[in-house]
């Protein structure tokens, strides 16, 4: 475990391409998919799996649903947020998606959890396949606000500052964050009293919170995305 008074970073999250089996059944392909992914966050493939079970029934992860499997893009010109944690997690999707494509229905995310969190000039962004679902809100003197935030990112980047950061924590042991800060035992994860990110951007696959927030909030069809 490692602390300092103010830490500052960029940071940036990006899963590998999951391998196709070479014989082509399905079932031997999601377990491959599964045992590499499980192996990247250094817990057994069966472990992993009921842990998760277990976490999400107790709500203790972000994602309490199944995911469609459409990632979206989340931008703020910056973030500010009380209380964080960030883990390692898997996503699933609706059995038989057709936007498992070969990954068995299963993203690697990285979670993150604030408890309170504002965020200015926030954009989301679906691509629907020719246009796009965007919205807006925050643009003005009001901020967007949300508590106890989850986020379940593929791709996370932007210029990072937090106040007593802890690195290489197990993310059963997180404290920081309120209940949705906590992962699975075994898996490394960090914390800190405080973040703020400018220029955040995120690929999500999922977002939840107990309350969040949106003045002057604007939701409409666009050729462009955030």
């Amino acid at each position: 475990m490692a602390s300092s008074p103010d830490v500052t970073s960029s940071t940036g999250s990006s899963p590998e391409p999951a391998e196709s089996s070479e014989s082509g059944s399905t079932s031997e392909r999601r377990g491959r998919v599964r045992l590499r992914r499980a192996a990247v966050m250094a817990v057994p493939a069966t472990a992993l799996a009921a842990g998760l079970m277990i976490l999400t029934a107790q709500g203790a992860l972000g994602v309490q649903f199944a995911i469609s499997g459409m990632p979206f893009t989340v931008t703020a010109t910056e973030l500010d947020g009380k209380g964080f944690a960030q883990f390692g997690g898997l996503d699933q999707m609706a059995e038989g998606s057709p936007n498992e494509g070969d990954t068995g229905g299963q993203v690697l995310v990285v979670v993150s959890a604030i408890k309170s969190a504002t965020l200015t000039k926030l954009c989301q962004s679906v691509d629907l396949g020719g246009t796009n679902l965007l919205i807006t809100a925050g643009q003005g003197s009001e901020k967007v606000s949300a508590s106890n935030l989850t986020t379940d990112s593929t791709e996370l980047s932007g210029d990072a500052a937090f106040k007593n950061i802890e690195i290489g924590n197990d993310a059963s042991t997180l404290d920081k964050a309120g209940p949705g800060g906590q992962g699975p035992k075994g898996v490394f994860s960090q914390q800190a009293d405080t973040v703020h990110i400018a220029n955040l951007r995120q690929t999500n696959y999922a977002t939840t919170a107990a309350v969040f927030k949106l003045p002057g909030l604007k939701l409409r069809f666009s050729d462009k995305g955030c």
